[in-house]
């Protein structure tokens, strides 16, 4: 069985090895890999970021931005042999804090979380993997080409359930959304917006390729404007910011509706300095009740969602946000970023040899 490993903190060393396959025993469920969703954490480990391979062991295989299809399930699971799955990332940490002693484990206080592909447990990157029942996910049939999808709309599954939350402290119906960043996370968080009834725009800095057209045909509004003409044009009630871009950031807490709600999801690389009035910030987010939050990953809860929401979605625009599916030799290049791209796919099946 082929699979795509890496030495974590060890840039360059990423490769595709021969390893055993894997035995799902009496209690896992046995899985044929169908493709992986790239993404920019992935990109991160490959460089060599961050990573922690499983104990005991000096390589991870990577990916966790799942897709496969059941070959093999205990039989008193939930599943049988063809059902269309993604597994979960995250898995509570084995002394669980009070969050993960609850099945909230995406919001674990101690950190002793591990994570598919990420944080010493093996990712999907593989040409078969196995996953226990309770962290599988049965997709619609009709998904099999777009759910590779699901994970990253867990992500935004759970950043809308946040602001829902929030927004329940006091009467909340909001009308505008803004989503700044119009790659995978800030697009799926657009089509829950838009799900929801709310008039989304989407700001990207971008003025041609893809994203204007996939934004447009969603049924929201494209900016590349500055971000505080835009926002301060609109005033957004909620505002999902996907870029992790300092200037992004402040430029959107700063201008939202009173009682507006940030929601953070993209990540920020440190040692960037940045001139903001933070008294200026301050003094609206106190007088206007104004809340921001961050929010990452997610639990079973916001997988169900997502299946939910890529279910109810039309099949021609998910499609439209894969703009490469590379197969499992060719790797490097997906791992390689293209000004164009929105999503890439790496085929993990003997087809895509």
């Amino acid at each position: 069985m082929r699979a795509l490993t890496v030495q974590p903190l060890a840039p360059g060393t990423a490769r595709i090895d021969d390893l055993p396959a894997p035995d799902p025993g009496d209690s896992l469920l046995l899985v044929d890999g169908i493709a992986l969703g790239i993404c920019g954490t992935d990109r991160e480990i490959v460089a060599g970021a961050y990573g922690w391979a499983p104990p005991g062991r000096d390589r991870l295989v990577l990916g966790h931005e799942s897709l496969g299809r059941v070959r093999q399930a205990p039989a008193d699971s939930d599943f049988t042999a063809g059902d269309l799955v993604v597994g979960v990332v995250r898995r509570p940490d084995p002394q669980p804090c009070g969050a993960c002693a609850r099945g909230e484990f995406d919001m674990c206080r101690n950190g002793g979380y591990t994570e598919r592909g990420i944080k010493q447990i093996d990712g999907y990157a593989a040409e078969q993997w196995t996953v226990e029942p309770g962290y599988a996910v049965r997709l619609d049939p009709a998904l099999a080409d777009v759910g590779v999808l699901m994970e990253p709309t867990t992500v935004v599954a759970k950043a809308w359930e946040q602001i829902d939350l929030i927004g329940a402290r006091s009467w909340f119906a909001p009308r505008t959304a803004l989503v700044t960043g119009a790659g995978p996370i800030g697009l799926l968080a657009a089509l829950l917006g838009v799900q929801r009834g709310l008039d989304v725009h989407v700001l990207d800095r971008v003025t041609d390729g893809p994203k204007p057209d996939v934004v447009t045909a969603l049924g929201a509004t494209y900016h590349h404007d500055p971000v505080a003409e835009v926002a301060g044009k609109l005033q957004p009630d909620v505002v999902v910011e996907a870029t992790g871009a300092g200037p992004v950031v402040f430029g959107v807490i700063g201008n939202t509706a009173p009682y507006g709600i940030t929601c953070l999801t993209g990540v920020s690389a440190p040692g960037r300095k940045l001139s903001v009035d933070v008294g200026a910030d301050n003094r609206e987010i106190v007088l206007e009740n104004d809340v921001v939050v961050g929010s990452v990953n997610a639990n079973l809860r916001h997988y169900r969602a997502a299946a939910d929401a890529l279910t109810k979605a039309d099949l021609r625009w998910l499609r439209s946000l894969i703009t490469r599916r590379v197969p499992l030799d060719d790797f490097a290049d997906a791992l390689t970023a293209h000004d164009d791209d929105i999503k890439v796919v790496l085929d993990l099946s003997a087809g895509g040899r």
